[in-house]
């Protein structure tokens, strides 16, 4: 037992290291992070020097219930796909201009009707298209607006982070913890929206009263033009996009699973891409963002901490962890530790070993801290970089852009902003549970 723990807790910090640290790997002209290569290789090393249960493996990728990872891989990358898509045609940039033409030259407005828009994309979408999508933006914008961009950054990943709570299908950790206690998407929606409701508006106040100052100044530049030249393709996106969400609300009684409906629509949306790029005799350039820009990385790096915890649970680790954390308070105390574990191992793996944890506790307790634990890994993502994919993502746009937000502005954002929100949505979860 005490190898296969101090492999997988040495994974983990390495993981960790090449997260804060930015680690990729150049193949040709690809660069490649290097987290689910760590991820794997923690792997590799569990099968050489530990016992690891290739059957139970086995038996869980090819089992006929929601704990199945495979499953949770294809709803999360299919409704990723469908992001993509829409992302790639523009669909997020023309909505995003749009609010700052509203605004006008009111920094106050822009502030509001920015945090909006991300909160209503964020609930429907991925929180981390989302920031893939408007980050750029956001730094250009500011720039020729001659405006300081953090309050718009800060405000963009705050509620991208707090409303991706909203549905099941807003983050992967919401996906894999939801599906893993059979909880559908009604169910879920039923739960969460008092807590993200209650973290977003504690957010946007917050965050409000944090940069107030710097938003009385007028907004001197102009918003640049953007037009969708594409349509037909981009209504083709929002067609699948809202036949998909529709048919996931109503998925417990039509009797059909998320992940399949999803893996539908998805395969349906590049299909009907490509058959309009053959009949107009063009690249399917949709097709091949989605491709190109799709996570495929998450389905190693899921796999091997699947694999870990698998180890760690057969160990009778994930046991000895429900034990030391005992049984009453379990709102607070899942919410508070997985929103700081995810800061340790990043709030996928955390929620891979917070699923484990949670089922050796009593029934009347489960789903209380599936919950209270989907809320840490959400929030989570705004104490450090290393909370989230998106957090670094975000940092690495940042940099690219030459804006600067360092590890101590990041934790001031995650103390200000993270900690409360997390109370009052631990809160909120407390009446609606």
């Amino acid at each position: 037992m005490l190898l296969a723990v101090i492999i997988c807790l040495l994974t983990c910090v390495s993981m960790f290291a090449s997260v804060l640290f930015r680690s990729t790997l150049r193949l040709a002209r690809h660069q490649m992070d290097t987290y689910w290569m760590i991820a794997l290789g923690g792997v590799l090393l569990l099968s050489v020097f530990s016992k690891v249960p290739w059957s139970a493996l086995l038996e869980a990728v090819t089992a006929d219930n929601a704990v199945n990872p495979l499953k949770i891989l294809i709803l999360f990358i299919s409704m990723t796909l469908l992001s993509i898509y829409l992302d790639e045609f523009g669909f997020f940039r023309y909505l995003a201009n749009i609010a700052l033409l509203r605004a006008r030259t009111s920094q106050r407005k822009l502030f509001v009707y920015l945090y909006v828009t991300v909160a209503v994309l964020t609930v429907f979408t991925s929180n981390d298209i989302i920031i893939l999508s408007f980050t750029p933006f956001i730094c250009s914008f500011a720039r020729n607006a001659r405006i300081s961009p953090l309050p718009y950054l800060s405000a963009e990943f705050v509620a991208a982070n707090t409303w991706s709570m909203a549905l099941v299908i807003g983050n992967p950790t919401n996906i894999y913890l939801a599906t893993a206690r059979g909880v559908d998407f009604m169910s879920y929606l039923r739960v969460m929206w008092g807590p993200t409701l209650a973290a977003g508006i504690s957010a946007m106040l917050l965050l409000w009263f944090l940069y107030r100052r710097q938003l009385t100044a007028p907004v001197t530049g102009q918003a640049e033009k953007i037009v969708i030249t594409d349509r037909l393709r981009l209504t083709l996106g929002l067609i699948h996009l809202g036949v998909c969400t529709v048919c996931l609300v109503l998925s417990s009684y039509i009797g059909l699973e998320m992940w399949l409906i999803s893996g539908i629509s998805a395969i349906s949306l590049l299909l009907c891409a490509t058959l309009i790029s053959a009949v107009r005799h063009e690249r399917p350039v949709g097709v091949i963002a989605c491709l190109n820009r799709a996570p495929w990385a998450l389905i190693p790096f899921m796999l091997s901490m699947f694999v870990m915890t698998l180890v760690l649970t057969e160990n009778g680790l994930t046991e000895k962890i429900a034990s030391l954390a005992g049984q009453g308070g379990t709102v607070m105390k899942y919410g508070l530790l997985s929103f700081f574990s995810s800061n340790l191992l990043n709030n996928i793996p955390m929620s891979v070993l917070f699923q484990a944890v949670i089922d050796h506790l009593p029934a009347s307790e489960s789903l209380p801290a599936v919950y209270a634990t989907v809320i840490g890994s959400n929030l989570g993502a705004l104490l450090t970089p290393t909370g989230a994919l998106a957090g670094i993502m975000w940092r690495s746009i940042l940099t690219a852009h030459g804006c600067h937000f360092r590890f101590a502005d990041f934790l001031k954002m995650g103390t200000l902003i993270g900690l409360p929100a997390l109370l009052a949505a631990l809160g909120g979860l407390t009446l609606t549970v």
